[in-house]
């Protein structure tokens, strides 16, 4: 049982999309949202009828970052000077954690403003879906805080050094465009065909080889680090193991017979 998000499913089960349900502080996030999110992500990464996985927001926002209500009021009234890091280190880095190790793909829908870690939540999904209304800001320098939710780790790498800089010094708002033109966002549309085009993406991505995909994320993720003579090696071993999946027979054999292929993930 989620209390604080409603948690969706479509396509016969092979999607599920988790709202952030809190439309009146514009989806911010408190420790109990933040802690079902994590779950929600791990049951989806271990569900094999799951084959892939949106998170979205209720209301007019995507995310409008930490609630900070529930960080300095609730249970904090003396403000406990070790209350940011405590929250950081046992709510934000597992939820960070699930997202970026999750076996299906992760997809945001961001259907408005994503402020802060709800701008961080977006972007260490897999990609961005935007509708054409929403914005992107780090808005942690705004209140004497540093990117967090990832933040230090993937905006160098999305933006490069300065540009992530900048954006983190400054807290400059991107407007979806913007964003995608910087290479944040995969697509923007139109808020009329922002729900029917979305959905059209995860049904198809629901329906991919989910085997191969899994097994592409983690070439990725080691990628940061690797040498390329280590990447070689990797994209060989995980290549071979893609190569023993049931969904790569059948894409051979679907393309030799000339058909569709029906993957089932395995």
């Amino acid at each position: 049982m989620y209390t604080q998000l409603d948690i969706e499913t479509h396509f016969d089960g092979k999607l599920k999309i988790a709202y952030l349900n809190q439309p009146d502080t514009m989806n911010a996030l408190t420790k109990p949202s933040l802690s079902d999110l994590k779950d929600f992500i791990k049951e989806c990464s271990d569900d094999e009828t799951v084959r892939c996985v949106a998170i979205s927001g209720r209301g007019r926002a995507f995310c409008s970052g930490q609630n900070l209500d529930d960080a300095f009021v609730q249970g904090n009234e003396h403000h406990d000077n070790d209350i940011i890091r405590k929250i950081v280190v046992d709510y934000y880095n597992p939820l960070v954690t699930e997202i970026t190790r999750c076996r299906k793909p992760v997809v945001a829908l961001v259907n408005g403003p994503a402020v802060g870690a709800g701008a961080m939540l977006a972007l260490i999904s897999d990609f961005v879906l935007a509708v054409d209304k929403s914005y992107f800001a780090q808005a942690f320098s705004n209140i004497g805080l540093i990117p967090d939710t990832g933040g230090t780790y993937f905006l160098p790498k999305l933006l490069g050094r300065q540009l992530a800089n900048y954006l983190a010094f400054t807290g400059k708002r991107l407007s979806a465009d913007e964003a995608k033109s910087y290479g944040l966002v995969a697509e923007v549309f139109s808020e009329e065909e922002f729900i029917p085009k979305s959905m059209e993406i995860l049904e198809k991505m629901a329906n991919m080889p989910t085997a191969a995909i899994k097994l592409t994320k983690k070439a990725f993720a080691a990628s940061y680090n690797n040498t390329l003579k280590d990447q070689l090696e990797l994209e060989g071993d995980l290549q071979q193991e893609a190569a023993e999946t049931e969904d790569f027979v059948e894409g051979v054999n679907a393309f030799l017979q000339k058909r569709k292929p029906n993957y089932k993930g395995r």
